[in-house]
């Protein structure tokens, strides 16, 4: 019987893909969030030479981590290699709005500095942004290690495919979902234990739109449940905690729950 089960487990490791593992693919994911914010790491370059250095390392493992996968597989995978560093400028850019929208949405936060070294929020958006990339570049299984392991950091799990737009503020964070169909709009604030997520889809049905739009300038707060691919809530619109949403809200909309009476209450905020 234990002959049996290793010769069966000794056939799974010759066929295992030799994949990079998570701890490579996160140790190569925090040197490159370190890199372009030098206050989220431990290393701080003061030699213009040095960085510039440091730069084509980072771009050369990312290239050995993608050689390695494409060995294993043995074929050319089929990902764009060089967005990532190309889109760089691009993702920095976007975190530093963020940033923005989280130090000026919070009143407990006293300095950017604060927000990029303590806020679950922005480590939790960083890593979006930075698998977001990837997960475009075609490159799956590596965005999701590193969603996954914000998701582990910080008790919030984005979806690297979900679109999420400028200036996304997360507030305390823990508990938060948002699947991976999930359009998210400029200036989008969500607090603590919001799910963007679907009603029941069948398997064969996964291609299809299965979580909510989310408009520009909205508030979602603690404990909303929103689903459903065809459940659109409208640009500045209000969303209070514990609601629970499965149908579109027209814009300018408060919805929230009226613990006295133990139902929903909408109305206009123009």
């Amino acid at each position: 019987m234990q002959e049996e089960f290793l010769d069966n487990l000794y056939k799974e490791h010759q066929s295992a893909l030799g994949c990079p593992s998570p701890d490579s693919i996160i140790a190569f994911y925090e040197s490159l969030l370190g890199f372009i914010f030098p206050d989220y790491g431990n290393e701080k370059i003061s030699d213009k030479d040095e960085l510039e250095n440091r730069f084509l390392e980072l771009k050369k493992e990312w290239h050995l981590l993608l050689e390695k996968r494409c060995r294993s597989l043995q074929k050319k995978y089929p990902g764009e290699e060089e967005i990532l560093f190309n889109d760089i400028i691009k993702i920095k850019s976007a975190l530093e709005k963020d940033i923005n929208a989280i130090f000026e949405g919070d009143p407990a936060a006293k300095s950017r500095l604060e927000v990029i070294k303590t806020y679950p929020g922005f480590k939790a958006i960083a890593a979006y942004r930075i698998a977001h990339c990837i997960y475009n570049s075609g490159y799956v299984l590596i965005a999701r290690m590193i969603s996954e392991h914000a998701h582990s950091k910080t008790g919030v799990d984005i979806h690297p495919a979900a679109k999420i737009g400028s200036h996304f503020c997360i507030d305390h964070g823990t508990g938060i979902v948002i699947g991976e169909t999930t359009d998210i709009g400029d200036y989008v604030k969500i607090y603590q234990g919001v799910t963007l997520g679907a009603t029941s889809v069948k398997k064969e049905n996964a291609s299809q739109k299965r979580h909510p739009t989310i408009g520009n300038n909205v508030v979602i707060y603690a404990n909303a449940t929103i689903l459903g691919g065809k459940t659109h809530i409208g640009d500045h619109c209000i969303v209070g905690g514990n609601s629970w949403i499965t149908k579109s809200l027209e814009p300018n909309s408060r919805l929230y729950y009226d613990s006295e009476n133990k139902h929903l209450l909408k109305n206009n905020l123009e």
